[in-house]
């Protein structure tokens, strides 16, 4: 009995849960063209390129409203169960509410991971996809529209730190760059000049206009010059990369990157961490969500489920909207990343625990 049970749960909830998806994400990809196909036949964007941007769209747009869609069907699906009186009659048979549960866990385990994988796999490189189209035909920005080019600032090694006013992508040119290394607290040598550039057939740098001055124990030596070759430790394109490079990068280059971001002094830091911990704590979510969806749909309630329904889109996008506010918080103040990106979830997991207790009684 309980076996026939569960199995019937579960198909209901990974069955409505796809129902929902299929239905949202067309109405997603039609206002998203209605909007941007001037731009697209202004651009003359080739239809390959168009087809991968909507499949590369696809798994953006799951993935952003992931928790909306899963908190929705839940409540469809056991709001009508409540409205057809079969909790009742699951519960009357004696079986307890949390026994209950089981199948709508197993569910979200199977969405969970699902999102996981989604989350570590596929996401980045539609990530890819979605943002260089974006920024490519959509945005009028191009090429440099996607690098955060002014008043770029690296530390290098653990002396070495290095700062440029502009940086242009496609000449490989820096301007106003200057490089100083210290000794614990001492500056040892400076070096400015007005332009540096990258050599990629050499792989070396050429500085214009440039003064050195090492500092010494009894008088500077300044050296200086219009024209000199040279090689440096790092790679200008590396001191810019694309504002969304966190998203494009597969689970472990992304540690990589920002082990390495670290090391430099990034400021940029907090946004890469938000990417990296989002990760894990969106298909956490999927648990959460659908405890509170089954606390707050499995009565049968007065409004039948239009009541459920707007209980539900309101806890929804009180979700999302804690969800963004404290992601932006993270990348934009000294607030901890790890804490700020888990804050919905604590705060919701919370409001799950107690929703269960009064849905049991």
């Amino acid at each position: 009995m309980l076996k026939i049970i569960d199995r019937y749960i579960l198909k209901r909830y990974l069955v409505t849960f796809s129902v929902m998806l299929l239905m949202f994400i067309p109405i997603g990809i039609v206002i998203d063209v209605s909007e941007k196909i001037n731009k697209m036949i202004e651009h003359q964007v080739a239809f390959s390129a168009i087809a991968k941007y909507y499949l590369d769209f696809t798994i953006y747009f799951a993935n952003l409203l992931f928790p909306i869609f899963l908190f929705l069907s839940v409540i469809w699906f056991t709001s009508k169960l409540a409205n057809n009186t079969e909790i009742i009659a699951i519960l009357s048979s004696g079986i307890s509410f949390s026994r209950f549960l089981r199948p709508y866990i197993i569910g979200a385990t199977i969405v969970s991971i699902a999102a996981l994988i989604m989350n570590v796999y596929l996401l980045p490189n539609a990530s890819a996809g979605f943002n260089n189209f974006r920024y490519m035909y959509l945005n009028n920005a191009g090429v440099e529209g996607m690098r955060d080019n002014s008043n770029v600032f690296r530390q290098i090694s653990k002396d070495e730190y290095i700062f440029v006013s502009n940086f242009n992508n496609v000449s490989q040119m820096a301007f106003n760059f200057s490089m100083e290394k210290f000794e614990g607290d001492k500056l040892k040598y400076k070096l400015l000049a007005s332009r540096i550039k990258w050599n990629p057939q050499k792989k070396n740098y050429t500085l214009y206009n440039y003064t050195k001055r090492k500092v010494g124990k009894f008088g500077d030596i300044i050296e200086a010059g219009e024209v000199k070759d040279t090689i440096f430790k790092f790679d200008l394109e590396d001191l810019t990369p694309v504002v969304y490079i966190a998203e494009t990068l597969p689970i472990n280059e992304l540690n990589k990157f920002i082990d390495k971001e670290k090391a430099r002094g990034s400021s940029n830091i907090n946004v890469y961490l938000v990417v990296l911990y989002k990760k894990f704590s969106i298909p956490v979510s999927a648990f959460i969500l659908t405890i509170i969806a089954v606390a707050v749909s499995s009565m049968k309630r007065r409004g039948g489920m239009g009541t459920n329904l707007a209980i539900g889109i309101l806890l929804a996008f009180t979700f999302v909207f804690l969800d963004k506010v404290f992601g932006v918080l993270a990348e934009k103040s000294s607030a901890p990343p790890l804490i700020a990106v888990w804050i919905p979830n604590i705060v919701f997991g919370i409001l799950a625990i107690y929703l269960l207790k009064n849905a049991k009684r």
